[in-house]
């Protein structure tokens, strides 16, 4: 076992993750989002303000000491020896010059000069009038003008528009994203009130329609908050190496009050495997339940069939 002196150790506790890669292991550092890093190794694994946390595995730590031992499997002294080894013979590689990256600029359609086509498509969807009504006062949802369809709008934290998809509202089934669209902020309604639960759905017309369940049924259709995913979720066939939605972890960081998922996925096998693989990577530091619908294979053909069976039951 080689000896390290304790000056050695102390020396290396003092060098961060972020910076150990940056200058030592540049090709394994791959940037994520904003200022948070993963490694090509393990993308599950989160570098962001002088932190990392391995969420698969549910560790975490500070230094790049921690890292080598945790992640890498080194004993001490062979963290200690590789950290301060090199600071101390090897020149630090400089990382590569990475040009700024300019943010993306959401090119959304036009606005039809009223909302006609997507109002009736989405009532003929089951969605109540009310929740329609409200998502064209908040501006989350207009009718384009060339092609009439539904525009659902996500925005950041400070209103700027950020995402948009785009659905189809006559003829051919037709679903898509506006160019520009960054996945980190998809369709979503937030609760009237601060709350600590989050509804997730794999589309904004599911996340209407569960509004719609709520509202029929009684309660404040907006007593919780609700978030779409941009698109099916694809999760890595080994769960453990999989990364969450971009939308929903930005979601979190946005409103780290959260401490409840409801994942209302859909009843296919794309569906519940991706309830599945959100739920382990999760249940460490959330509370998640599944909640699939009880009929139908998503959100809005349950409410379709809730909605006959009540027009069925009004009749007799």
């Amino acid at each position: 076992m080689p000896y390290v002196t304790p000056e050695q150790i102390e020396r290396s506790k003092r060098m961060d993750l972020l910076t150990y890669l940056q200058y030592y292991e540049p090709q394994e550092l791959v940037r994520f989002s904003g200022n948070v890093y993963t490694t090509r190794t393990h993308d599950s694994l989160k570098i962001s303000n002088g932190k990392w946390c391995w969420w698969s595995r549910n560790i975490g730590g500070r230094s790049a000491l921690d890292y080598l031992i945790k992640v890498r499997g080194m004993t001490l002294p062979e963290a200690v020896l590789q950290i301060d080894g090199q600071s101390a013979v090897m020149p630090p590689v400089s990382p590569k010059v990475q040009k700024p990256v300019e943010p993306k600029k959401l090119l959304l359609p036009e606005k039809n000069e009223n909302n006609d086509h997507v109002i009736t498509y989405l009532m003929g969807r089951g969605i109540h009038r009310e929740i329609i009504d409200y998502c064209i006062r908040t501006k989350q949802l207009y009718e384009s003008r060339d092609y009439h369809n539904a525009v659902f709008i996500g925005f950041d934290r400070h209103g700027v528009p950020k995402y948009a998809t785009l659905r189809g509202t006559f003829g051919k089934r037709f679903m898509g994203e506006v160019n520009g669209s960054d996945k980190h902020f998809s369709f979503s309604i937030p609760a009237r009130n601060e709350c600590r639960k989050l509804h997730l759905f794999e589309s904004a017309i599911d996340l209407l329609s569960h509004g719609t369940l709520e509202l029929l049924s009684g309660k404040d259709w907006r007593q919780e908050n609700c978030l779409s995913l941009a698109g099916i979720y694809m999760p890595k066939k080994i769960i453990e190496e999989s990364t969450p939605p971009a939308a929903l972890m930005q979601y979190l960081k946005d409103f780290p009050q959260i401490k409840e998922i409801a994942l209302h996925l859909d009843n296919d096998t794309a569906g519940r495997l991706a309830a599945k693989t959100i739920k382990t990577l999760l249940s460490s530091s959330l509370t998640v339940s599944d909640e699939p619908p009880k009929r139908g294979k998503d959100v809005n053909d349950y409410l379709k069939i809730t909605s006959k069976m009540r027009q069925r039951r009004e009749r007799e």
